[in-house]
């Protein structure tokens, strides 16, 4: 933001026009980025002190259960913006600003504008969609509005002193909070440099929180307090190297505060302000909420639940997140998880989640974990980041807030197993899950047939959705009992079920030997991917010469196309993180 100064004086003259004695509220959302529940001290939190937030939840309702979908920003503010899925619309890898049918997808904002309100936006843009303008979202006929006199307001206060940027290093003179008082997480080992990162994180968030304190206090000062529903949330979890990016609960698990003016008492999601929430809410409800608590439209293909108001509905049982690549990472997850039970599913586990991250090892405590680890001086919990991955993972994240006890094969948890597996699946088909085929993939598809990867995978001919779930559950199974199964998929004509064919026998490791004559034709096949996998099993297999030189030549093939390059490095880098 090159112009805060300007912008604050800008925001505070929208507040400072008398609201209307209407019967829909203003809405004043107050979003602080990357930090988790962790870092909030009415949530428990062990080192920051966010007192101002925390007085917010006296005053208001706070919620104990809500859940951000893609546990990283672009992918989560395409969420937002749309009220859809990113991985229904195509959006959800990083920084991928791939195109959606914007006349069948309608932003929220157009429609609280049509709706009366004047709306703005204190810096929450970076949509991850191609099309549109992310500021023009904001704008009339290419400018900010005035509000008008009576106009009841929308507004968004976006905080980022609490982004990830601020955990780099600083001189340890401008750190206030003392590392050695810093409780950290299981699974980070105690080295001086990740104390450090967790002493410069607390100070960054405790910033924020008084800038939440100064927002709420120029609200009052402008007399618009009463006549104003005050949402606070994160923009998703984090900081710290295992949370932001990741769907473990320090990833997704965040803050939601909403408070209330008493002459809206029917909207009250509780009995009395100062009292905790239950319900399940997930970021891709926050949408239509807004539009249902201004009386605007609400679009039939909006995705979420509302869950505050006179048009609330039925709270969900479940929330489904997910990742994929996040800036040079490749990866694909999905997670299903109720209040208790977490349920993830590693589609690409040969990669472990401690991929080198450029961005991500700019803490200082990302790249001392990597050195002790190196080293060989991490412990099972401490170690397990930079490792390779089961296929699923199962948390009770109440006694394991941590998610670092796996209870996949306890067969005490066997019927919520199957219960959060089967209700992914079905969410999975019900959103046309657009990632069962690898990012470039799907692109390829998409673009053949003149359409955009929202379009592609609605139509079941170009995407069969459940061939692809069923055929990846095999090959993640890394069960020896399906090699015959998988090298006749190798002759399929779907390169998609010929890629995921070709994961199995990788993952099938040493078990794979039957099929070796299988996988050296593959080294050919049309499909880069397919290749690419085929080479990386031989490679395993000991036929390292033949893999180096398809892989070559792969590389050599995509000189020419700089994104297919770069994807090609992701994809080295999932297989061979150190390589």
């Amino acid at each position: 933001m090159k112009h805060p100064a300007l912008l604050s004086t800008l925001l505070l003259a929208v507040w400072s026009l008398s609201s209307p004695a209407a019967d829909r509220p203003n809405i004043l959302w107050i979003t602080s980025e990357d930090n988790s529940i962790s870092w909030v001290s009415c949530y428990g939190s062990k080192n920051a002190k966010t007192p101002n937030i925390d007085r917010l939840a006296g005053e208001g309702f706070r919620y104990l259960h809500c859940f951000d979908n893609a546990a990283v920003c672009a992918p989560t503010r395409s969420t937002w913006i749309t009220g859809h899925y990113a991985i229904s619309i195509g959006t959800q890898p990083m920084r991928s600003r791939y195109q959606i049918p914007h006349d069948k997808i309608p932003y929220y904002p157009d429609l609280l504008r049509q709706a009366g309100y004047h709306v703005a936006n204190g810096g929450k843009t970076d949509y991850n969609i191609g099309g549109r303008d992310d500021k023009a979202v904001w704008k009339v006929n290419g400018k900010f509005p005035k509000r008008k006199p009576g106009q009841n307001f929308f507004q968004i206060r976006n905080i980022g002193d609490s982004h990830e940027s601020r955990a780099f290093p600083k001189k340890a003179g401008d750190v206030k909070s003392d590392p050695a008082k810093m409780i950290l997480h299981s699974y980070h080992p105690d080295l001086p440099e990740m104390r450090m990162t967790y002493a410069t994180y607390t100070d960054a968030v405790q910033r924020m929180d008084a800038k939440v304190g100064e927002i709420l206090q120029q609200l009052k000062e402008n007399g618009n307090a009463e006549n104003t529903i005050v949402v606070y949330c994160s923009d998703h979890g984090g900081v710290l190297p295992r949370s932001k990016r990741f769907l473990y609960s320090s990833g997704t698990h965040c803050p939601l505060i909403v408070r209330i003016p008493e002459k809206w008492k029917h909207f009250w999601p509780a009995q009395k302000p100062g009292m905790t929430v239950d319900r399940i809410v997930s970021f891709v409800d926050m949408p239509k909420t807004f539009l249902s608590l201004a009386g605007a439209r609400v679009p039939k293909g909006y995705q979420g639940k509302i869950f505050l108001g006179d048009g609330i509905e039925k709270a969900p049982n479940y929330h489904l997140s997910f990742r994929e690549r996040a800036d040079e990472c490749a990866d694909t997850v999905r997670g299903m998880r109720d209040a208790r039970y977490a349920y993830i599913k590693n589609y690409m586990p040969w990669a472990p989640n401690g991929q080198r991250l450029d961005y991500m090892w700019k803490m200082a405590g990302a790249g001392a974990w990597e050195k002790h680890y190196q080293a060989g001086k991490c412990n099972a919990i401490t170690g397990r980041f930079f490792k390779p991955r089961p296929s699923a993972e199962f948390y009770d994240t109440v006694s394991d807030f941590d998610n670092v006890n796996n209870l996949i094969d306890d067969p005490q948890h066997k019927a919520k197993i199957a219960e959060l597996k089967q209700a992914m699946r079905k969410k999975q088909l019900e959103l046309f899950d657009s990632g069962l085929l690898p990012e470039n993939m799907r692109l390829r598809r998409a673009e053949a047939n003149g359409m955009t990867i929202y379009e592609m995978v609605r139509d079941p001919k170009l995407y069969p959705l459940e061939k692809y779930l069923d055929f990846s559950d095999i090959a993640l199974s890394r069960d020896p009992a399906n090699l015959n199964q998988l090298v006749r998929a190798m002759k399929d004509p779907d390169e998609g079920i010929r890629y995921w064919a070709t994961c199995g026998l990788f993952l099938l490791e040493d078990k794979a030997k039957p099929a070796v004559k299988t996988l050296e034709a593959a080294l050919n096949d049309k499909c880069s991917e397919v290749q690419m996998m085929a080479a990386w099993a031989m490679h395993r297999l000991g036929f390292e010469k033949k893999a180096e030189s398809t892989l070559a030549e792969v590389k050599n093939a995509a000189k020419k196309d700089k994104p297919f390059l770069e994807s090609i490095h992701r994809w080295m880098n999932a297989v061979h993180p150190s390589g």
